[in-house]
């Protein structure tokens, strides 16, 4: 049985991992803000080198009062496979603990910890991450109009 309409062609997703130490402030931001500004156009995942037992509670709550909902967030370790399975692989603090891939286009974020900062200070990285995760997502997913900022709206 024939079809006059042609299949649609499957459209590739890239794929981001963001890689920081413990994995519990700077990278669970930026993914969260990846899915949240994305929406399903890119896929983003994140680790650690030395994941920890919890999201950063200051950071949690920042990312809460955003609308980003940190409640089944869990520290992973990343891996050198996860990384090679990426189009992206963006560092924030590792340094050479981060893993390497030479398929994997390799970024480094030069981002402060915001791990038991005061309130304003991890709502500064917050917005640091958020134009570059703004930024980063218009290059991997060039036509999708951006929802706005969840800073326009901040809380």
């Amino acid at each position: 049985m024939s079809s006059d309409v042609a299949d649609p062609v499957p459209q590739v997703v890239p794929q981001v991992v963001f890689v920081c130490r413990a994995n519990g402030g700077r990278s669970v931001a930026s993914r969260l803000l990846t899915e949240h500004y994305a929406q399903g156009r890119v896929r983003a995942v994140s680790g650690g080198t030395e994941p920890g037992e919890h999201v950063h509670p200051e950071v949690a709550a920042v990312l809460e009062r955003l609308g980003l909902d940190t409640s089944r967030e869990t520290p992973e370790r990343i891996t050198v496979e996860t990384v090679a399975a990426s189009d992206v692989a963006v560092t924030m603090g590792c340094g050479d603990e981060c893993p390497w891939s030479p398929t994997t286009r390799m970024l480094d974020w030069p981002l402060d910890d915001p791990k038991g900062q005061d309130d304003a200070t991890v709502r500064r990285i917050v917005a640091d991450i958020d134009a570059r995760v703004r930024a980063l997502v218009t290059e991997l997913a060039p036509g999708h109009e951006l929802p706005p900022s969840v800073l326009d709206g901040s809380r």
